[in-house]
């Protein structure tokens, strides 16, 4: 049946659309979709690995660890709530969340900005930092060991890796 005119083609079924691929078809995706489903699937394996790996041998989540690493590179080792926010990719309620774990642990704590009353900043510890440094070669072995296995078990992904490192390392 052909389409009307000024019809949307996106509302056409397969038999109507000569160049469209069936649903169930391996290549119906476009290319650019297939490849971003890939790298969040891997990010997502990566994630998971480094998550549990963190969380047992060191108590720590994986936001957690990286406040401190944020943390711990920060001038006079603080950040304003915002900016940890900004930095871990959370929302403003999460970080609270996060800062308030912390500070139970004795990682960090907080602290009023002396020229701004409303500001708060989050201060690391030193707890903090030994953690933090504790855990940082056992979170590079592990992201380390998952890039190298998703290499192996996926090798169209391992040009990218290698590129990735090449340019990033």
């Amino acid at each position: 049946m052909p389409t009307t005119p000024g019809a949307d083609p996106s509302d056409a079924t397969p038999s109507e659309a000569p160049d469209a691929a069936p649903a169930d078809a391996p290549d119906a995706a476009p290319a650019d979709a297939r490849m971003w489903n890939r790298l969040t699937a891997l990010h997502a394996q990566v994630e998971g690995r480094l998550a549990t790996v963190l969380q047992r041998r060191h108590g720590l989540g994986l936001s957690e660890y990286r406040a401190l690493g944020l943390l711990a590179e920060a001038p006079k080792s603080e950040l304003r709530m915002q900016e940890l926010a900004t930095g871990l990719g959370l929302n403003q309620s999460s970080v609270t969340r996060l800062v308030a774990r912390l500070g139970a642990a004795d990682f960090t704590y907080r602290d009023l900005c002396p020229d701004d009353k409303r500001g708060v900043y989050t201060v690391l510890t030193d707890a903090g930092r030994t953690r933090h440094l504790e855990a940082r070669a056992t979170y590079e072995e592990a992201l380390t060991g998952a890039l190298d296995e998703a290499a192996v078990g996926a090798p169209e992904l391992a040009p990218l890796l290698g590129a990735a490192r090449s340019a990033l390392g």
